[in-house]
């Protein structure tokens, strides 16, 4: 069954805002997308009242989970201050509508407030890692998805998350095409493939889809692939970030405790200055940093042998050695291991024999060594 805007509309038009308004005549609904089941949008509201209007977001997001056909609901609540506001007033008796509550009445949590508070485990989860990476180009996503598979032929139950928003990869390197089913609790069940649990934001949006999101919005889609899939039991579910710094990489680090993270680079001096800002971004929220890969290491021609540093070679291992973190391997930049990818077979799954898979095993042997006393034994 297809869901419509306009049932969505109606559905929002019985709800009111903390000002007694009918949400979908409050001037804060974004546009709405709904094809196939699943409802994205979000609540744009003065950050002075985001306290008032997060119940409103949830009446929403329930009421919009209640219409027949929807399979998948993401409601972000996105505050930000209006431009050339003033700072809060002193406090005064509010005089303002019923329910919002006036900024400086928003006292923060007692105790510090710090935002790792916040933090608590994915049940059946033993592990969190991060595979991350400071640009975009340097293969963060193969690496994660035959990192998963490395974990997964030393014997661990491994997922994999793709968590990068505005660009999944997932999807084509594990040629998955069909869309999560919800379980009794109405939790997204991850696909399956190669033995691993796989989940991308990528399973709920078509290819071509440009996901136009502001950072609250990106958040909270983290934040439901992380809480609203049934993992099961997993030793370790590795979570395949977005390039940067930014607000993926924070929201996973608030939310869950991450037990490491995988920096991936290639040697040249661009990618490492990128690569920096992650670990030192990692280092700041106090997650471990398991080590460095650098990813196209060296070409290696497949005819002749002969060998080609073609965007240099070893500053990633000279960067780990330097920062005092684990140097985790070399990967070279070969065809097998792009065509496999391309193909939807990653390489340690279809020449599981071969040099490529092997050195993928030996990093995943690496990471599993650091994991030791969080992971079950294999």
């Amino acid at each position: 069954m297809s869901v419509t805007q306009q049932q969505v509309l109606d559905s929002l038009g019985r709800i009111k805002s903390p000002r007694g308004v009918a949400l979908t005549n409050a001037n804060v609904l974004s546009a709405i997308n709904a094809s196939d089941g699943k409802v994205f949008f979000s609540i744009n509201v003065d950050a002075a009242e985001a306290r008032a209007w997060e119940a409103v977001r949830a009446e929403a997001e329930a009421a919009v989970r209640a219409i027949p056909g929807v399979t998948t609901v993401m409601v972000a609540l996105t505050a930000e201050r209006k431009p050339g506001s003033a700072p809060p007033p002193p406090p005064q008796p509010s005089r303002g509508a019923p329910g919002v509550q006036p900024a400086h009445a928003h006292k923060p949590p007692q105790g510090g407030g710090s935002p790792m508070a916040r933090q608590s485990e994915i049940p059946g989860v033993a592990a969190v890692i991060a595979v991350a990476s400071g640009k975009g180009g340097v293969g963060k996503s193969t690496t994660s998805l035959n990192l998963a598979l490395g974990l997964r032929d030393l014997g661990l139950k491994v997922g994999l998350l793709d968590a990068d928003i505005y660009g999944p990869s997932v999807p084509r390197l594990t040629g998955l095409r069909d869309k999560p089913e919800l379980n009794g609790e109405r939790k997204m069940i991850p696909l399956r493939r190669f033995g691993l649990a796989i989940m991308s934001i990528g399973f709920l949006v078509e290819e071509e889809t440009a996901m136009i999101w502001r950072g609250p919005m990106v958040m909270s889609a983290v934040t439901q692939m992380l809480r609203d899939v049934e993992w099961g039991q997993l030793d370790v579910l590795v979570v395949d970030m977005p390039p940067g710094t930014g607000d993926a990489q924070l929201t996973l680090a608030q939310n869950v405790p991450l037990k490491g993270a995988v920096i991936v680079s290639t040697p040249q001096d661009l990618s490492l200055i990128d690569a920096r800002r992650g670990l030192a971004m990692f280092k700041k929220v106090n997650v471990p940093v398991l080590g460095i890969v650098e990813n196209m290491s060296y070409f290696q021609c497949p005819h002749c042998g002969t060998r080609s540093d073609i965007f240099g070679h070893g500053g990633a291992r000279h960067e780990a050695e330097k920062l005092q973190v684990p140097f985790l391997g070399e990967i070279p930049l070969h065809m097998a291991i792009r065509a496999t990818s391309d193909a939807g077979n990653p390489v340690v799954d279809s020449e599981p024999d071969g040099p490529h898979a092997a050195i993928y095993r030996a990093i995943a042997g690496k990471v599993r060594d650091q994991l030791k006393g969080v992971i079950a034994a294999a």
